[in-house]
């Protein structure tokens, strides 16, 4: 016991005074200091007490040029600000306002009240579907479920139903076990992790990817260690497909940012011109079930990344799966063993939570319907924006609750938005903005790649506080019923100002 508190000095001979030792011996030619004065120091990093940085060198990283646009827009104070950058499903809500009618009217459809549909846009905020939040609730109240790590393949259920889901539950390869899948961190994670292995096991390292493609794909391909290099896919001029060129990476369909997808004999052509020249496909299926899927036929060996961020709106959860399909059971087995060695250092296994919610409505019959209810009805209300956007009107309803046979003889009212430039409501005729405009109601998907510049952009960002990436692309998911006028105004104020 020592009453002063002070350490005694470390004899010669201690093992902590033998461990240290060898330690400075094992960091010698470092910056470290020995210092014999009867006990050994370590010096101070050259940064201590000091207000330099070790990482005083580094710049300043740009934004990323997608999510940045999403940083931009939350620093913006402005009202009527809209961000149409990134591809998250927004609804509003509909309200069916009970009302008394007008004598007059009354008499002509023989019943008293109305129902008046109300557009309400509660904007912001990802829409989280009915059957998620079902499933969540059931993974709740299971007192059975635990917390433990997953394989690191993922959740088992989880990846038979992927693979189920995007080749058809009744694709030979499928039935005969010749896929692998392996649950991934979403469409990015499931892209990455087969890049990685492509960039191991594969006789090419060149991956040809469509121009334009999603911002990402570049960074992701060439930093698993491939040469990226672009085949023409979209044709400025009538803002449509370029059918030529070399393929690999196939957006599976909805194809971002252009929205422009192949016709089903089209696809055809490029599966017999990738059989023909034993080309490797790998698709990126980031939108199932929003639009067609156009190729379940038979590709041969293929890679197939899948996301679960549009389709079930859970962005955050990171939910996503990379199929491989392979010629054989056998080497479908080697081929998973091989993703195990690419997964573990990268993030070891899989999150549960997600997974477990996709398993839990693909896997129950009611739910799985349930769930293509819902991702109709948000497709078709995309669909919906297209065509407001390119006919400007509003639509209000008036329907005589208790005479269902009376609807008939009810008449829609179209109300055109005055301060709209692009086209009138009848007939889509041009009424002062240059350029065909038809493009927005023949993309599909998410994304309408408008054909605006990045000046048409950066003024419409100033002047209209209008977010999206400098390509011109905007998410039509991000509209509404209000915003819709905001977006047409100030297009026509871009590409009639703004050369």
């Amino acid at each position: 016991m020592h009453g002063d508190n002070t350490s005694p000095s470390l004899s010669p001979s201690s093992p902590a005074d033998r461990r240290l030792s060898a330690l400075v011996r094992h960091l010698e030619g470092s910056s470290l200091n020995v210092c014999d004065s009867g006990s050994r120091s370590i010096a101070a990093s050259p940064t201590s007490g000091s207000l330099s940085s070790v990482f005083d060198h580094l710049v300043r990283a740009p934004e990323d040029p997608i999510l940045g646009v999403t940083v931009a827009y939350n620093k913006d104070p402005s009202p009527v600000k809209l961000n149409l950058g990134v591809g998250a499903y927004r609804t509003e809500v509909i309200l069916y306002v009970l009302g008394l009618l007008h004598d007059q009217v009354k008499i002509l459809y023989q019943c008293e009240f109305f129902s008046l549909i109300l557009y309400v846009d509660i904007g912001r905020k990802p829409l989280v579907l009915n059957v998620v939040r079902r499933a969540e609730q059931m993974l709740v109240n299971d007192s059975s479920r635990v917390k433990e790590y997953l394989p690191i393949v993922g959740l088992s259920d989880f990846n038979k139903l992927s693979a189920k889901l995007i080749l058809g539950a009744d694709s030979p390869a499928v039935q005969e076990n010749r896929v692998t899948t392996v649950q991934c961190l979403s469409g990015t994670g499931s892209l990455r992790v087969g890049a990685e292995f492509l960039a191991r096991h594969y006789h090419q390292r060149t991956i040809y990817i469509p121009q334009p493609t999603w911002g990402n794909h570049p960074k992701v391909f060439s930093l698993a260690g491939l040469s990226v290099k672009t085949y023409r896919y979209y044709d400025p001029a009538t803002r449509g497909l370029n059918f030529k060129g070399a393929i690999v990476l196939l957006h599976a369909c909805a194809h971002n940012p252009t929205g422009v997808d192949p016709t089903l004999h089209q696809w055809e052509q490029i599966r017999q011109l990738m059989r023909s020249k034993a080309l490797l496909p790998f698709f990126d299926s980031a939108y199932q079930m929003h639009s067609r899927l156009g190729f379940r036929k038979r590709w041969g060996e293929c890679l197939v990344a899948q996301s679960y961020a549009k389709n079930m709106g859970l962005y955050g959860e990171r939910v996503g799966a990379l199929s491989i399909v392979c010629r054989s059971a056998d080497v479908a087995s080697r081929v998973e063993s091989q993703l195990k060695l690419v997964i573990r250092p990268m993030y070891s296994n899989p999150p549960i939570h997600g997974a477990s919610i996709v398993a839990t409505i693909l896997k129950d019959r009611s739910m799985f319907q349930e769930w293509t209810i819902e991702l109709k009805a948000m497709a078709d209300r995309i669909i919906s924006m297209r065509q407001q956007l390119l006919m400007l009107y509003v639509v209000e309803y008036l329907q005589p609750l208790n005479h269902r046979a009376l609807w008939s003889k009810v008449k829609c009212y179209h109300m055109q938005y005055v301060g709209s430039n692009l086209v009138k409501a009848s007939g889509g005729a041009n009424v002062g903005t240059p350029g065909d405009w038809s493009h927005i109601i023949k993309q599909i998907g998410m994304f309408t790649f408008t054909g605006l510049n990045s000046k048409q952009v950066a003024f419409m960002t100033k002047e209209y506080h209008i977010y999206m990436t400098s390509d011109g692309r905007i998410s039509m998911a991000g509209l509404s019923l209000r915003t819709l006028p905001h977006l047409a105004d100030a297009i026509h104020a871009a590409v009639t100002r703004v050369a």
